[in-house]
């Protein structure tokens, strides 16, 4: 199929094979390597929102999402369906993967913000009930446990005291034929235990010989004394073998009869831990989310600074070259885009890069390219690239070309004769995207030329947009007749002789054919003589070309120098805001010292008013006193009374929908939610959200955000707290954890604190200290624990833990 001749044209496996680095399990590595492309939007969608979950999610999370303990155990399923056995470390790591997709699911539903993550793990069932049976008869080795069934201790109590028997038995020999031994060791043939005798005393210690020596100087005996227990040893051991395989019998057949829901679980998981591997790749890549654009709505093709993902790796893994950007600015109009320039000027990755950013974008991935990233969701991807020369199928470059283009003609589907009018055109019948390198090449220049526009004419009435990379001169002429064919060019520095990498539309590209020629060493005369040959008109043709050229350099140099201006603005912005908030810290102290004057002057007005009382209380006091004590208060009065405050300037209140600017990041951000009684919005910048405080933002011209007055509340009236209720521990608010598994104990942990009304007394001991450590790791995520903390000395001290329960 020529989709899958695509694929391996642009190295689509190998962009596969680098997410795969990125998965946390062999599942999700698989799946990685073998992704799928989605045939609908809306799957592509749904991928994209998934990975952006993720990415969200990941970026807020410390540490990130956990895959622990999650195994491949497809095969075990499908034996346990067919009714076979399955052995104790294919138990183990079904119960490990239960526990494994539990945690996960505990850590999205605790989260907000992913509704397509807790949809996904809605019907996530991890039967922690199978996985504590198999816990109880599975240990960490994968062997069956004596307390699987009281059959199989008792089985084992028996073989350990045969064991002992025979040792004790064999002890003794040892001891007492000491000269007969090779050394003083006790071992074992298959299921028998044995002494290493000379060979010259084997009279000496009759007996079985179950093997010899390389050297034939030890015989390794079973004395005839310890047969008959030997005998009973092998018996036990059969019978424990027998009790063995019924007990993983009886655990295989939990496992078969819930076989559909653990296989939903294997997806589920896979399914996230493939968004996980899309959202790292893309936080490498340094990738931006795409948004798909509607044609109906004359949205345009929007790709500024896009690179190549695998010349991204190549660069970080390998120290090659930094990988130049391309930019890709396409209007809806536009249906046929030709590239034009020299060799090895990078047209050929610029038309893989294109493509991989169409494919990423229908996988889920982010595209390695500046915000914003806006791109159309193609049905389908059809290149030809490369030469197809083949020796064996006799084919040459050009048939190779011709074969393959007829191949993404029959995808695209063909059209009835006569019916692809003007009205036909407008439409193409394919939304796809075509890709050819050096259309038309490989045979006589005239006709290859006229076979290239005539193709290139065809799909744009037939497809989407189609990309074509060319040395025709001729199709350098097709956008001054067809208003749905552009030009563009990589370009070429005369100065140093070699290609920039870089992409520059609307103006058609020069060859360079002659200067790399002269380059690469070819003799000046010869580049002479064929500059002659090219006539007149060629000639003037690359001297308009280069005058274009050199007016979208002088074009850019200014756009360079405004960028620079832009940002001594912004530089300058910034300096005066810092000035700005220094001289609003000034006038704060200053109104402060202000106040204190102020509080100072009352002061010393009533001190003086107090000696004007004091004066009129003395004696009888007269008219003549009081006119003389009312001048007095009026001049101080005068002299203390403070001038009326200026009415303060209204401030700046943000609304939904408002651009403002957040002074801690220097950023601007959308407003999603208006400020509350407290002062917090919900803003976005970029695809973040973040609360932030209103005196934290401020308008685009600069004015701060007017300060909430949060009303207070009319005093509640005062009633005597009830006394804390007395935390007495009794047996029902105490849990023994001693001697279980830590996946044990959380089971049981989970239940105590669910019928919890208070404290609990939760009894680890102190062994190891693993069972304390993985007790008090799941009370520091159990949504219900407020705290935790050691017991009283006289309950038990640092082996034992009260939790107190919400």
């Amino acid at each position: 199929m020529i989709q899958a001749e695509t694929l391996e044209l642009l190295e689509w496996n190998r962009l596969c094979q680098h997410l795969a680095t990125f998965a946390a399990t062999k599942l999700g590595a698989i799946a990685s390597r073998q992704l799928q492309i989605p045939d609908s939007q809306s799957q592509s969608t749904q991928l994209l929102e998934q990975t952006k979950e993720v990415y969200q999610l990941e970026s807020r999370l410390s540490p990130s999402l956990s895959f622990e303990g999650i195994q491949d155990i497809g095969d075990s399923l499908e034996r346990a369906e067919l009714q076979g056995i399955l052995a104790g470390d294919e138990l183990l790591a079904i119960a490990t993967t239960l526990s494994g997709s539990r945690n996960l699911r505990r850590i999205i539903d605790n989260q907000e913000d992913v509704p397509i993550l807790m949809e996904l793990v809605a019907d996530l069932r991890t039967y922690p009930e199978l996985e504590q049976e198999i816990h109880r008869c599975i240990d960490e080795r994968g062997q069956v446990t004596d307390r699987a069934s009281q059959k199989l201790g008792e089985i084992r109590t028996d073989l350990r005291r045969l064991r002992s028997q025979i040792t004790q038995k064999l002890q003794n020999i040892l001891q007492a034929k000491s000269s007969a031994v090779q050394e003083q060791l006790i071992t074992q043939r298959g299921d028998r235990y044995v002494i290493p005798v000379k060979a010259t005393h084997k009279d000496v210690i009759p007996g079985i010989v179950h093997d010899t020596s390389t050297s034939g100087a030890t015989l390794y005996v079973e004395p005839n004394s310890i047969v008959p227990v030997g005998n009973q040893l092998r018996q036990a051991i059969r019978r424990e073998q027998t009790e063995e395989e019924v007990i993983r019998r009886a655990l295989t057949e939990q496992v078969a009869a819930v076989k559909p829901d653990l296989e939903r679980l294997l997806a589920i998981v896979t399914t996230l831990d493939l968004a996980t591997a899309r959202a790292r790749y893309s936080f490498w890549l340094g990738a931006n989310p795409p948004r798909f654009i509607s044609w109906e709505q004359q949205e345009s093709i929007t790709l500024r600074q896009l690179r190549h993902p695998l010349l991204v790796w190549q660069h970080q893994h390998e120290q090659s070259s930094p990988v130049v950007p391309v930019d890709l600015l396409i209007n809806p109009i536009i249906r046929v885009v030709t590239i034009t320039g020299p060799n090895t000027g990078g047209k050929t990755v610029t038309l893989k890069t294109l493509a991989l950013a169409a494919l990423m974008a229908k996988v889920g991935l982010f595209i390695p390219a500046r915000e914003p990233v806006e791109i159309p969701w193609f049905d389908q991807v059809l290149a030809d690239i490369g030469d197809e020369q083949s020796l064996q199928q006799s084919l040459s470059t050009f048939s190779g070309h011709i074969r393959r283009i007829s191949r993404i003609l029959d995808a695209l589907g063909s059209v009835e004769p006569g019916t692809a009018d003007k009205e036909e055109s407008s439409m193409p019948h394919a939304q796809s995207l075509v890709l050819l390198d050096e259309v038309g090449a490989g045979t006589d220049p005239a006709e290859g030329s006229a076979l290239a526009i005539a193709l290139l004419q065809h799909l744009a009435n037939h497809t989407r947009l189609t990309v074509a990379t060319t040395h025709f001169g001729e199709l350098k002429a097709l956008k001054y007749e067809d208003e749905r064919f552009e030009n563009a060019s990589v370009e070429f520095d005369e100065s140093t002789l070699s290609p920039t990498y870089r992409l520059l539309w609307g103006i058609p590209g020069r060859s360079n054919a002659l200067t790399i020629a002269r380059r690469l060493g070819l003799k000046q005369e010869v580049v002479e003589q064929a500059k002659t040959h090219l006539g007149g008109a060629t000639d003037e043709v690359n001297q308009v070309i280069a005058g274009l050229e050199a007016q979208r350099r002088r074009q850019e140099t200014k756009a360079a120098e405004a960028q620079k201006l832009l940002q001594q603005a912004e530089r300058l912005y910034k300096e005066v805001s810092t000035k700005a908030a220094n001289l609003e810290e000034r006038e704060r102290g200053l109104k402060a010292s202000q106040e204190a004057a102020v509080q100072q002057a009352i002061a010393q007005a009533k001190g003086e008013i107090a000696q004007v009382i004091r004066r009129l209380q003395q004696g009888t006091p007269t008219a003549q006193d009081a006119q003389q004590a009312t001048n007095a208060l009026n001049q101080i009065g005068q002299k203390f009374q403070p001038a009326a405050p200026a009415k303060p300037k209204a401030g700046f209140m943000p609304k939904v929908g408002d651009r403002i600017r957040l002074s801690q990041f220097g950023q601007t951000a959308e407003v999603l939610v208006a400020p509350d009684e407290d002062g917090d919005l919900t803003v976005r910048f970029g695809i973040m959200k973040m609360t932030v405080k209103l005196e934290d933002v401020e308008s685009l011209d600069g004015q701060k955000a007017e300060p909430t007055v949060k009303a207070k509340p009319a005093p509640a009236p005062v009633t005597p707290a009830a006394p804390p209720a007395l935390a007495i521990r009794t047996s029902k608010n105490t849990v023994d954890l001693r001697g279980k598994r830590v996946a044990d104990a959380e089971l049981l942990l989970d239940k105590a604190i669910s019928e919890a009304i208070g404290p609990i007394w939760i009894i680890h001991g102190h062994g190891t200290g693993k069972l304390r450590q993985g007790v008090h790791t799941y009370l520091q995520q159990h949504p219900r624990v407020s705290k935790y903390e050691a017991a009283e000395q006289v309950d038990g001290g640092s082996g034992v833990t009260v939790a107190y329960v919400e």
